[in-house]
C-alpha cells in the first residue's frame, strides 16, 4: 500500500467520523488513566457502568486510597481480573502522590513507571489526555491494520511503528481513536461488514465479504 491510498483511507475515515475520541467516560486525566487501566480485557461498557459509581465517590489518588483496597474492588468486581486490576490501582495512586504530587505525569517513561502502565495504557492517556499524536495499538488496531494492508505486523510494536511511520501528519493525532472505532463497528472480527465499509474501495483485504 502507497502513502496517496493511506492519506484517502484517513481522509474517508475522519469524514465517516468527524469527532473520533474514546467511549470510555471520564472527566480528568486520572479519570482516564484508572478507566484504561481497568479496560485491559475488559469492555468499555463494562468500564464505565463501574466508574460511574466509583468517580461519584472517588475520583482522586487520595480519595481512592482512603477506600482501601478491599473497598475499591466492591465498585470494580465485576470487572475481569479485577483483583490485580484493584491492588495496580492502589500502588499507582500511592506513586502518583509520592512523586508526581497527585498529577497524571504527561511523558511516557514516567507513566510506564506507574502500576498496570504498560506501552499501550501510556499510548492512550497520551493521546486522549493530552492530545499527542501517539498510537496505542489494541487487538482492533492491530487487526484492522493488518487486514486492510494498512500497516501490517506480527507484533503489536510493529504496527505500532509502521503506523508511527506511514499515517499521514494530519491524522496521527485521531488515528488511534479512528482506527479503533472503524474496527469496533465495521471491520468486526468475524464478519467484517465490508459491503458498508467507507474505505473498502481503497482495502487490501483479499476475502471481502457482501453481507453489510
Amino acid at each position: 500500500m502507497n502513502q496517496k491510498k493511506r492519506l484517502a483511507i484517513f481522509d474517508k475515515l475522519s469524514l465517516a467520523i468527524p469527532e473520533p475520541k474514546t467511549e470510555l467516560i471520564y472527566n480528568s486525566p486520572f479519570e482516564l488513566l484508572i478507566a484504561v487501566v481497568l479496560s485491559a480485557q475488559a469492555t468499555d461498557k463494562s468500564v464505565n457502568k463501574a466508574t460511574s459509581v466509583l468517580f461519584a465517590i472517588a475520583n482522586t489518588p487520595q480519595a481512592i486510597l482512603e477506600l482501601g483496597l478491599a473497598g475499591l474492588k466492591d465498585y470494580i468486581k465485576t470487572i475481569g481480573l479485577f483483583n490485580t486490576k484493584g491492588e495496580n490501582i492502589i500502588t499507582l495512586c500511592q506513586q502518583l502522590l509520592k512523586h508526581h504530587q497527585g498529577e497524571v505525569p504527561k511523558n511516557r517513561e514516567e507513566l510506564e513507571a506507574l502500576a498496570g502502565v504498560g506501552r499501550k495504557t501510556a499510548n492512550v492517556i497520551l493521546n486522549t489526555a493530552f492530545g499527542l499524536p501517539t498510537i496505542a495499538v489494541d487487538t482492533h488496531i492491530f487487526r484492522v491494520s493488518n487486514r486492510t494492508g494498512l500497516a501490517p505486523g506480527n507484533t503489536v510494536l510493529e504496527v505500532e511503528n509502521k503506523l508511527n511511520k506511514w499515517v499521514p501528519n494530519q491524522h496521527k493525532k485521531d488515528a488511534h481513536h479512528l482506527l479503533i472505532l472503524h474496527g469496533r463497528y465495521t471491520c468486526v472480527a468475524r464478519k467484517p461488514k465490508c459491503n458498508s465499509c467507507i474505505i473498502e474501495d481503497l482495502c487490501d483485504f483479499k476475502e471481502k465479504l457482501n453481507e453489510s
